[in-house]
């Protein structure tokens, strides 16, 4: 049993996302994608999606102006980069992490974005960074319906990024820390386009 859990609604049809919830018990979805639309997967639309949570009877939460991997705020980039240390340092992030663990304490929650695989996903190389040094036990709903351990997809993380656990000059935690830096400045937000908005 986890305190948390992720998923990535990839594109899964809205049947069996919510066949993936409900079999792991998850009575709240909080959705933490800074821009909750989608013109290849729009059943996940916020307001469509909402719906057919609420008919569920599961609660929807969107956290994503907290917890997104975008920022309105351009002290959070550098060179048209959002930098995760800055986002999970401003008070609207912490704000974010408050709010969710107090929610934790009713609710059986479940992270959600888009992308399918945890290690690429800001859910796990921001939020739930931020989460495991607290006691949370986090697991992440995979396409399959297995959960995977926060620390098994760490695992994977490593060798994504060849590093070597071993490593004799550095700890096991050193090594997850420069694996969660490394994987941050890889999957950050750009802006694109010279005037973009920054959220």
């Amino acid at each position: 049993m986890h305190d948390l859990y992720t998923i990535g609604h990839s594109i899964h049809s809205l049947d069996r996302f919510l066949e993936l919830l409900t079999m792991h018990g998850i009575t709240a979805l909080c959705d933490v994608r800074s821009s909750p639309y989608s013109r290849f997967t729009p059943q996940f639309n916020r307001e469509t999606l909402k719906a057919e949570i609420l008919e569920h009877r599961m609660a929807y939460i969107y956290l994503g102006k907290e917890l997104g991997p975008r920022s309105s705020e351009p002290a959070c980039y550098e060179n048209g980069r959002v930098r995760y240390d800055l986002l999970a340092g401003s008070d609207s992030f912490r704000q974010g992490l408050v709010r969710l663990q107090r929610g934790m304490a009713s609710y059986r929650i479940a992270l959600m974005c888009a992308e399918k695989d945890p290690v690429t996903c800001h859910r796990m190389i921001l939020i739930c960074r931020h989460l495991r040094n607290v006691g949370v036990e986090i697991g992440h709903i995979l396409e399959d319906g297995s959960v995977e351990s926060n620390q098994d997809a760490e695992t994977r993380l490593l060798k994504l990024l060849k590093m070597t656990p071993e490593d004799l000059f550095s700890s096991m935690e050193e090594q997850i820390t420069r694996a969660y830096d490394q994987q941050g400045e890889k999957i950050a937000y750009t802006i694109q386009e010279k005037g973009e908005p920054y959220a």
